[in-house]
């Protein structure tokens, strides 16, 4: 049995992920201390992952566990294990520069739907940015603006709350009625609106209860958006999504690839810009961008150590967007898209 499979972290490193007899996932670096073989191309041999180059057998925890060819371990045959967590069919691992333990006010919420027969499985999509970093995906935490003018959106309320390790947006809006041929092509025409709160915790880990309005009933949702850089100017973007099996819905499983397939439309979206924008570190803003810095200050906590966190990056902060002036623009676009439309 052939290890399941092997991962990049941040530093550029690799992980890989093994089970044994005993059922539980295991994280270690992915190659062997001895002479550098692969532990993802070597076999699970009871709990011990046998590495393909010398057969040395590394536990979960670390330890060589033994060598067959020979008389002894050495007593510092030991490799980097990481600590992990196993919540809602997923698999955590838990990333310290310098070693230390998840503290105990580090949580990531119990994903109720994840575990329940009444929803579906994950659907999970998988892509790599080129050209951009991590901040700029963050940074959509706190615009409403371009819900509007590249996801044709129409927010109606908008709403920022940061505080310890999470952040977390609030946000209602409608579709646009100038938009709606776009919109049926992603088989999602008859959607009218959405309810969303999306949170942060962390970095690069956001779990989004979204609930989709469509005139024959709602469909409640989860997507999860989750990151991870691979070199100063790009990284790897992980999303995926589950769907409650609603009364309404012929085909629940059919709705949550469908409803995939339209999350990745509007990441692509987001991709297209990204891959030709400017990195503006001190950009220009009017009130109604959000709390932009605010945001970039809380962010500012994962790189940095941890004696280094200052109060002002980790106290709670709240800041909520009146719409009222970008609805009445909104409205005026939208309506002079359609007469246009019409009279053309």
């Amino acid at each position: 049995m052939t290890a399941s499979r092997t991962v990049s972290r941040p530093s550029a490193e690799e992980l890989v992920v093994f089970s044994g007899e005993d059922g539980k996932l295991n994280v270690l670096d992915a190659f062997c201390r001895h002479m550098g073989g692969n532990l993802s191309q070597g076999t699970i041999k009871g709990n011990e992952i046998a590495c393909p180059f010398h057969d040395w057998r590394w536990g979960g925890d670390g330890k060589c566990k033994a060598i067959p060819y020979a008389r002894r371990v050495p007593l510092r045959a030991r490799t980097a294990s990481w600590p992990t967590l196993e919540q809602d069919n997923l698999l955590f691992v838990w990333n310290d520069p310098q070693g230390n333990p998840p503290p105990e006010d580090v949580t990531i919420p119990v994903i109720e739907g994840a575990t329940r027969d009444d929803w579906t499985d994950w659907v999970w999509y998988t892509t790599v940015i080129e050209g951009a970093q991590c901040r700029e995906i963050v940074d959509n935490v706190v615009d409403m603006a371009h819900f509007f003018y590249v996801h044709y959106s129409f927010p109606t309320y908008f709403k920022n709350v940061f505080e310890g390790h999470t952040a977390t947006q609030w946000q209602k809006g409608v579709g646009r009625e100038d938009a709606r041929p776009q919109a049926s092509q992603s088989g999602v025409a008859k959607m009218i609106g959405n309810t969303s709160v999306a949170a942060y915790h962390g970095p690069s880990f956001m779990i989004d209860d979204l609930t989709y309005h469509y005139e024959d009933g709602d469909v409640d949702s989860v997507l999860i958006n989750c990151h991870y850089p691979i070199s100063e100017n790009s990284f790897v973007l992980q999303y995926g999504i589950i769907v409650q099996k609603a009364e309404h819905l012929p085909d629940p499983e059919e709705m949550a690839r469908k409803m995939g397939d339209f999350i990745k439309i509007g990441f692509e979206q987001d991709v297209t810009i990204w891959k030709s924008k400017a990195r503006i570190d001190n950009p220009l803003l009017c009130e109604e961008d959000g709390p932009v810095y605010q945001l970039r200050r809380w962010y500012e906590q994962f790189y940095v150590d941890v004696d280094d966190v200052t109060e002002e990056m980790t106290e709670r902060f709240e800041f909520e967007i009146d719409t009222t002036k970008p609805n009445e623009a909104r409205r005026a676009e939208v309506a002079a898209n359609i007469a246009a439309r019409a009279s053309s």
